[in-house]
């Protein structure tokens, strides 16, 4: 069984990271989203709702299942049983950032690969830190997160 790991904070899941996940999930037996706990990192959302949320949006696709994940990535992807790391590239300080990342977990654990998934047009300017800054401002996201969530995005910021 082939088991692809997509790490992220996904606060909150955009379509961009939609996208991937339903891309990644045409290629893999099973593909993992997990929610990375960054303490470093301040987030809007609680672990538990970024779950509810990404569960909502891909509820229809079989494959995929949401978790949360702490410590390094390539560890707890090993946990999972994973070959691969899914991650989006949208430009080239993307791609260089992930580059370090990849690089260092191949270091870690030369058994999973990183995959890149570039982002398609539509969405290789598109972050959930745009999108919160779009909804706190008052602004229809509805372009950059699924429709599915648009509501509870919304609300959190009312």
């Amino acid at each position: 069984m082939k088991i692809a790991c997509y790490p992220g904070s996904f606060d909150p899941i955009t379509n961009g990271h939609l996208d991937i996940i339903k891309r990644a999930s045409k290629m893999f037996d099973e593909v993992i989203v997990t929610i990375m706990v960054n303490p470093k990192k301040k987030v809007t959302f609680d672990q538990q709702e970024r779950k509810e949320m990404i569960e909502k949006c891909t509820k229809d696709l079989p494959n995929v299942k949401v978790v949360v994940g702490e410590g390094l990535t390539v560890d707890f992807a090993t946990k999972l049983n994973a070959t691969a790391l899914i991650r989006g590239i949208r430009a080239v300080a993307d791609y260089e950032y992930e580059l370090q990342q990849a690089t260092a977990n191949m270091m870690l654990n030369d058994h999973i690969e990183t995959l890149f998934f570039v982002a398609r047009p539509e969405f290789s300017f598109l972050s959930s830190s745009v999108a919160k800054e779009i909804a706190f401002n008052g602004g229809d996201i509805s372009k950059f997160i699924p429709e599915a969530i648009n509501d509870y995005v919304m609300k959190k910021f009312k």
